[in-house]
């Protein structure tokens, strides 16, 4: 990947790859789930300890995948049953390809079963080598002879394992081979040097079992996956006016009827209402938002919530914490920070609301602002309901405006406002007649 991150910690669709296969683990309910970490545990580690009923080993050296499994053996030891091996780069496995693995597994009895596919390019991949139709070997690209590589099935590096006669079995793998490491495969020989059964189970469709090992692979299977996702919500009755444009992650939920026109991002666990539409550059983070609700173009909203029947933007930006009452508006240029507008509460033009409490039908003047931080803190403002807050005013907390109560346009409010009170806080205007002729005069004449 040349990268700094470890490449299992990139993102495809909203999750670093390693979670769309724990993802997948978890989808056949297993007892343990042990992840093998090495290259990059500093940085891996810490991702996983958010993860519960999960363990993490570390594999130092890094002397191959047989060596890798090895270092399990403590985290498994006294169980009995299968163990599933997983890559951490291979995140379009499905669950249902792991339960028919399963499944083959347990009623052949097998001390390991492979999951292979059938490839007309298998440039890479190790080779399934059969004899008399039954698994003989595995054999790695880089070590297969000509005849051997012309063969097109292929191992997917997905595995089920008797447990209990796993271990002493990969202690007796070695390394000559072209790397000098301990390969995984060369396990299905000695399994069949001891007599002990090895099935195979082909997936139908090769794409499931298709590894990520550079940034252009990354973004080509970004592609398949988002436009999966895009088919999914055309079926459940979700517009995308160009779905080659639009981005979408695997947990977005995206009610019927919505509307998403070109350009619209919905990103992490965003949920979308019935019946909305989000128009062109649009961003939507984490965020929450009702039913019927209009979004138009190029609004940013981040760990929010937009009740239903709202309207935001253009040009809007919810940072995390705001929160929209049903049938608010935010228009041109508002921004929002940590603030709550009640139920049909307007902020239409260039505002800036931080740290605020607005009440319900409040409305707030273009270019007002809630000056929120002394340099030191932050403070609240509070607006009550119905209040009147005329533009190009400066609220600077912490202050209350009660309810009902009305701000002169161009105030600076430094002092709570009563119910039903106006604030005036500006200066007096004074207007000197006759002061423009008088400053021409005496201005000097250019020459």
């Amino acid at each position: 990947m040349r990268s700094a991150r470890p490449k299992v910690l990139h993102a495809l669709a909203g999750l670093p790859l390693i979670d769309h296969v724990l993802r997948t683990a978890s989808s056949v309910n297993p007892e343990s789930v042990t992840v093998v970490v090495g290259h990059g545990a500093d940085q891996i580690q810490p991702h996983l300890g958010q993860k519960p009923k999960l363990s993490a080993v570390t594999q130092e050296p890094q002397l191959g995948t047989g060596h890798a499994l090895l270092q399990a053996e403590p985290a498994l030891a006294g169980r009995t049953g299968t163990v599933v091996l997983l890559s951490g780069d291979v995140p379009l496995l499905s669950g249902a390809t792991l339960r028919a693995l399963l499944d083959t597994h347990r009623s052949s009895q097998a001390a390991a079963t492979v999951v292979t596919a059938t490839l007309e390019r298998p440039y890479g991949y190790g080779r399934i080598v059969r004899t008399g139709g039954e698994v003989a070997r595995i054999v790695e690209e880089r070590d297969a002879s000509p005849a051997e590589r012309e063969i097109k099935e292929i191992n997917s590096g997905i595995y089920a394992f008797d447990l209990a006669p796993l271990f002493d079995a990969l202690r007796g793998i070695g390394a000559q081979n072209a790397q000098g490491e301990y390969y995984l495969p060369d396990l299905i020989a000695i399994y069949r040097r001891q007599h002990r059964p090895v099935a195979t189970w082909t997936v139908a469709n090769a794409g499931e079992i298709r590894g990520i090992n550079s940034r252009s692979e990354l973004a080509e299977v970004s592609r398949m996956v988002r436009q999966q996702k895009n088919e999914e919500l055309m079926a459940s009755g979700v517009t995308l006016v160009d779905p080659a444009t639009t981005y979408v992650d695997v947990d977005v939920v995206v009610g019927a009827d919505t509307v998403i026109h070109p350009g619209v991002h919905l990103e992490g666990s965003t949920k979308v209402g019935a019946a909305c539409e989000i128009h062109a550059g649009v961003r939507l983070v984490n965020a929450t938002v009702g039913d019927r609700v209009t979004i138009l173009n190029h609004c940013l909203v981040i760990d929010s919530i937009v009740g239903t029947g709202c309207q935001v933007g253009p040009f809007a930006h919810l940072r995390p914490h705001s929160v929209l009452g049903d049938g608010a508006k935010v228009g041109n240029f508002v921004e929002l920070k940590g603030a709550t507008l009640g139920a049909g509460a307007k902020a239409n033009h260039l505002s800036y609301l931080g740290d605020a409490t607005i009440g319900e039908s409040a409305n707030i003047g273009a270019g007002t602002i809630t000056c929120n931080y002394d340099g030191t803190r932050k403070h609240q403002t509070t607006i009550g309901k119905g209040a009147f807050v005329g533009s190009n005013s400066t609220l600077v907390a912490p202050v209350t405006i009660g309810d009902d109560a009305y701000v002169a346009a161009g105030s600076a409010i430094t002092a709570d406002v009563p119910a039903g009170a106006l604030a005036v806080a500006r200066s007096r205007q004074e207007n000197k007649e006759g002061w423009v002729a008088r400053r021409k005069a005496a201005e000097p004449r250019s020459k």
